[in-house]
């Protein structure tokens, strides 16, 4: 997973630096002056099946408010294989692999831009963020009758801050191209659970399978079995890194 994600910075640093270049040349120092707001879109984002949008308003020279919002429909986990390896236990990875979990997350911040002017150049953004994760399906556990699937779902909260460095340059007057990262960190919590009718070996099969899930890194889970179906509750530490390249529209 490690390396994916600096093969992903790599690229976008690279086009970023390609693309700083072509601007020097061609734009003067005063192309963001007239414009108040922008619009933009992380287009990376996309290859995550996410959909990333923010809104940013000046309010002063240097100085910027945004607010971004991300969403994604429900879908299978993403970057299997690298999920497979980070869980680094076979049949905890087995028995989550076909959920399928979606999202929304909120995150307000403020830009600070360290040139002449907002929406151009580098800048600092301290940020914080509010995250939903829907999470449902058939989790795996094997009995005295055989593997059985026990249909789980529910909802993970997680709240984090942290701070973005990036820098925004110009394409043409109106649009711009805005190249981020940053970490963050924060917590984890939420339940999932599912109804079905067990006996009692199925119960304590249940069981012995959901202990595998404290093989996750970073979360605890607490849960509850009995002959009507079972309840997790998920709790933790949620620590992260962003990064972006998105398209911005002036106005």
């Amino acid at each position: 997973m490690k390396k994916n994600i600096t093969k992903l910075l790599s690229a976008i640093v690279l086009i970023g630096m390609i693309l700083i270049s072509k601007d020097s040349f061609s734009q003067s120092d005063d192309t963001s002056a007239v414009y108040k707001n922008q619009v933009k879109m992380n287009v990376p984002a996309l290859f995550l099946k996410n959909f990333s949008f923010s809104y940013e308003r000046a309010v002063t020279k240097k100085i910027a408010v945004g607010l971004s919002i991300r969403f994604a429909p429900s879908a299978t986990l993403p970057f299997q294989g690298q999920l497979e390896s980070l869980i680094n236990n076979k049949e905890s990875y087995e028995r989550i692999k076909d959920f399928e979990t979606g999202n929304f997350s909120i995150t307000p911040q403020v830009r600070f831009y360290l040139g002449k002017q907002a929406f151009k150049g580098f800048y600092l953004a301290p940020f914080a963020s509010y995250s939903t994760f829907n999470a449902s399906g058939p989790y795996q556990f094997s009995s005295s009758a055989g593997t059985l699937d026990m249909p789980l779902s529910g909802d993970i909260k997680t709240v984090t801050g942290g701070f973005f460095i990036g820098s925004q340059f110009n394409v043409t007057r109106r649009i711009g191209l805005d190249l981020y990262i940053g970490p963050n960190y924060g917590s984890l919590s939420g339940t999932i659970s599912g109804n079905k009718a067990l006996n009692t070996d199925e119960q304590n099969a249940l069981r012995n399978g959901l202990a595998d899930l404290n093989n996750i890194p970073m979360i605890k889970t607490k849960y509850t079995v009995d002959s009507t179906g079972a309840t997790v509750d998920l709790d933790g530490n949620w620590p992260g890194l962003r990064a972006g390249l998105s398209v911005a529209f002036k106005f």
